[in-house]
């Protein structure tokens, strides 16, 4: 069992400001030092739906933790606090959605 940050992005005012925001200002910011105890970094960029209507997120980013206290102890962090003002910055499509989640797997 592994804890992660969800971070929801709604679709943004002007989508190619916003990717180039994400993928070069953003997403660096997200590091070990800025996060202590992170073990991985998820970036998702959302394509569409299966119905192919208007998809309700444009990004999700993951950050995965060992320990439900590791992540709270990066989450309450200068580094994270940094990285959440930068996300509303650059959020034009309204404030992102932050979940804590416990992620259990099932193998196939």
């Amino acid at each position: 069992m592994t804890f992660k940050l969800l971070v929801l992005y709604p679709p943004p005012a002007n989508a190619a400001e916003f990717e180039r925001a994400y993928t070069e200002d953003h997403a660096p910011m997200v590091t070990s030092e800025a996060f202590p105890g992170i073990t991985k970094f998820v970036q998702v960029k959302v394509v569409g739906t299966p119905d192919g209507s208007s998809p309700q997120y444009a990004r999700i980013a993951e950050l995965h933790f060992d320990s439900i206290s590791d992540l709270q102890k990066a989450a309450g962090g200068e580094g994270a606090s940094a990285t959440v003002a930068h996300a509303n910055e650059i959020s034009t499509g309204g404030a992102p959605l932050i979940l804590v989640c416990e992620e259990t797997k099932t193998g196939f």
